[in-house]
């Protein structure tokens, strides 16, 4: 018999790994896709006409204008705008506004300014600090792939192998359609489709894998817990398949109660530390 707080102590305050802070190859790969314009637009640090010097450069090189979006740390082609002057839905690929109107954006949101003063001294540098930035935002897509990239060698350590015996992302509708089983009572009768990030075939069991981890709490959490709690009860009324959540993260701390309640009915709920102890090893 485990034991809920045994097992709820032992979880991990992160699994992060050296390339989860910053993507830099992603980071200079799209600087290096507007470096020219860049490089164009850097003769306006410091002018002294920056207004006239900006009409010119767009007349002459009109591709320099898809810049500006990534200069606000704005991944569009589009930017919408409003005072009362008016409304503006500027267009960075095609102009769609007059010339002189792309200086009223320039002005009013503050890049004249960035430029003309010498805040900055070179745009090439800069863009590659925004870059990073907006790159810092993609770190909670990164943490889920850290988690299934764990789980997953624990998988092929445990012998399985990939689009043989275990495949990864499937749905309920290709689960079933590849070894006719029913699993209706997890899809709502056909309803809904859920996708497994992990299925497991063995001789006498599929079993569909869950995993996520929790560094921060959040109300997320419960809702999840309750969520796969579901699922593992109906997957109970289904002869030939298991349900198996691999989970694990200090965040659960904030929402243990609702986790106990999972782990009270799902004997196949199982952290890290339950995978190095070689958890997949006994899959039948």
């Amino acid at each position: 018999m485990r034991s809920f707080n045994d097992w709820i102590s032992g979880f991990r305050s992160s699994i992060s790994d050296y390339s989860y802070y910053i993507d830099f190859e992603k980071v200079h790969k799209n600087v290096d896709k507007i470096k020219v314009e860049l490089n164009i637009l850097n003769s306006l640090i410091g002018s002294n006409d920056i207004e006239n010097d900006f009409l010119k450069i767009i007349s002459k090189y009109p591709e320099t204008l898809k810049c500006i979006p990534i200069l606000l740390a704005v991944r569009a082609n589009e930017i919408f705008a409003m005072d009362n002057m008016g409304e503006f839905n500027y267009n960075f690929t095609q102009m769609n506004c007059s010339a002189e109107q792309y200086c009223i954006f320039m002005r009013k949101t503050g890049l004249f300014d960035l430029l003309e003063n010498h805040i900055i001294h070179s745009l090439v540098d800069y863009v590659t600090g925004v870059e990073t930035g907006l790159d810092s935002n993609g770190r909670k897509n990164r943490g889920g792939h850290l988690m299934e990239n764990l789980v997953e060698s624990f998988i092929l350590k445990a012998g399985f192998v990939k689009n043989e015996s275990y495949f990864k992302e499937m749905y309920i509708h290709e689960i079933t359609d590849k070894w006719d089983i029913d699993l209706s009572a997890i899809s709502n009768q056909g309803k809904s489709e859920k996708r497994f990030d992990f299925l497991i075939k063995t001789k006498d069991m599929i079993y569909g894998i869950e995993t996520n981890f929790y560094a921060g709490g959040g109300s997320k959490l419960n809702e999840t817990a309750r969520s796969y709690k579901q699922i593992a009860q109906e997957a109970e009324t289904i002869q030939g398949f298991s349900f198996i959540w691999v989970t694990d993260g200090k965040g659960w701390q904030s929402a243990r109660h609702n986790l106990e309640e999972t782990f009270d009915i799902l004997d196949t709920i199982y952290s890290i530390k339950d995978l190095e102890n070689g958890v997949f090893n006994n899959l039948k």
